[in-house]
């Protein structure tokens, strides 16, 4: 197995495995679709559109009705020309403030009546919207900011707020961060823009420039940045908790689910091994009390157990599901076990000429299984992609995030591939290609993950590889029986 150079020595290698650490401790997952529907009803319908509305009223009064937004001038030697000059372009700044807010009332106007109406459109839809409606407040408030004094301005504080509601509003993580930085660099575009419009209107001693107090705008773009990052640390403190407690209900109810199975079998088996076991001893004294020449009879007796031998082994099947009540069901992290079964298929020291490539998204959920089953999946399809390939050749091992809250493992080799005949039938017990195969291994892969409520399937093609699908839930989903 080829493995990749480390460059740099020890110390790069250790820098980059706590970056690796740190980006896995703070990623989060991307709640449900129902999750998310469900802040936007709250947040942005239920309180948004009222805040939303009083507040495009009042700044529609005072934009167009009333002098609160005013000339200010820092420049304490203008002379009347000048602060003329300065007052029309302040003016021609406010103007085009009020355009832009025409088109921003307009907007929300109609993204209102999506949001009143949100169960009749695709979530898609509803989410970018949020994000759009989001992205135009930070816009607006930049605006009002470089009219009211620019890093002066007391609307900084509002930034403050506005990260929060886009929080609370946007719990995915890239959206969100990249809404609160937007924030943080429109304050600071504001400011800036605010004083560059002063610097072309007022004429200053020479070498002189207006430039803000350093010591508070270092200090407020701080305190946005740390209001940023708190509130995505809070974000994946609660996404953690959230986590916890599915996987401690889906944990309960997994293992309660397992153990019915297994006593079931049990009881069934425990019901029928015995009269099988009696049927069997009477054939077989019956077949040795039989004289030869009665033909008949012995071939009746030889029916009777090959059918007694096949329930047996039927009987012996259903008795692996018995052994569920024996196991565990653990909290698994799903690239944790690829890791740990490529490490028992492909060890270290075999001389194997096989590149793996593993493709893991990151903060996947856990599933709630016993260890055993699922290394015995993801073990017998490396060692079937391994045997495929003669032990040289490209693999590719990916998990990623499905849906309905279920995780998506698939193994891709560079082998031969699969006849179109033969897909249909590599699932069934006893069917093999292979001279010393079993016929157990794909329908053990099978089993495993159905038990679970999973399922898997096979993609392939003569001359161009196989791949193995295997979606797992991370969440058992009930059904009703009516």
């Amino acid at each position: 197995m080829k493995t990749a150079s480390i460059r740099g020595g020890p110390r790069h290698w250790f820098r980059w495995r706590t970056l690796k650490e740190l980006g896995q401790l703070l990623a989060t997952s991307e709640p449900e679709p129902g999750e998310q529907a469900e802040r936007i009803w709250h947040i942005e319908r239920n309180i948004g559109l009222a805040v939303k509305g009083v507040l495009i009223a009042l700044l529609f009064y005072y934009l167009f009705f009333s002098n609160w937004v005013d000339v200010v001038t820092r420049a304490d030697e203008a002379t009347s020309t000048q602060l003329v000059a300065l007052q029309t372009t302040q003016q021609v700044v406010l103007e085009t403030v009020q355009r832009f807010f025409l088109i921003y009332a307009v907007f929300n106007i109609g993204a209102a009546f999506l949001l009143v109406g949100m169960e009749q459109f695709p979530f898609v839809l509803v989410r970018w919207v949020v994000f759009a409606i989001n992205l135009l407040d930070t816009v607006l408030l930049a605006s009002l900011t470089l009219v009211t004094g620019g890093f002066d301005s007391i609307l900084f504080w509002v930034f403050l707020g506005l990260i929060v509601r886009n929080t609370a509003s946007i719990p995915v993580a890239a959206p969100q961060i990249v809404l609160n930085l937007l924030a943080c660099f429109f304050y600071l575009f504001a400011g800036v823009l605010d004083l560059a419009v002063l610097e072309m209107e007022v004429i200053k001693p020479e070498g002189e420039t207006l430039e803000p107090a350093t010591e508070p705008l270092v200090l407020r773009l701080t305190l946005l940045l740390l209001m940023t990052a708190c509130c995505y640390g809070l974000q994946v403190l609660f996404d953690r908790e959230r986590r916890l407690r599915q996987e401690a209900r889906e944990f309960s109810l997994r293992q309660e689910q397992l153990q019915a199975t297994g006593r079931l079998a049990a009881e069934i088996a425990h019901q029928l091994k015995n009269p099988l076991g009696i049927i069997n001893n009477a054939a077989f004294t019956l077949q040795r009390s039989v004289k030869e020449g009665k033909g008949t009879i012995t071939q009746q007796i030889r029916i009777i157990r090959e059918e007694v031998e096949r329930s047996d082994r039927i009987i012996t099947e259903l008795m692996g599901y018995a052994k569920l009540v024996e196991g565990k069901v653990e909290r698994l992290s799903v690239t944790e076990e690829l890791d740990r079964a490529i490490s028992q298929v492909f060890p270290a020291v075999a001389p194997y000429e096989i590149e793996i490539r593993r493709e893991y998204a990151p903060a996947l959920p856990f599933l709630m299984m016993q260890r055993s089953h699922l290394n015995e999946v993801f073990v017998n399809l490396l060692q079937n992609a391994r045997e495929a390939m003669n032990g040289k050749g490209h693999l590719t091992v990916g998990a990623a995030f499905g849906e309905d809250y279920s995780v998506l493992v698939t193994i891709s080799d560079s082998g031969p591939g699969i006849a179109p005949d033969q897909i249909d039938k590599i699932f069934e017990p006893y069917y093999t290609t292979k001279e010393k195969g079993t016929g157990l291994g794909l329908a053990i892969v099978k089993h495993n993950t159905e038990i679970y409520g999973g399922a898997v399937r096979v993609e392939s093609e003569l001359g161009k590889g196989t791949r193995f699908v295997l979606h797992l839930p991370a969440r058992t989903v009930m059904k009703l029986i009516k």
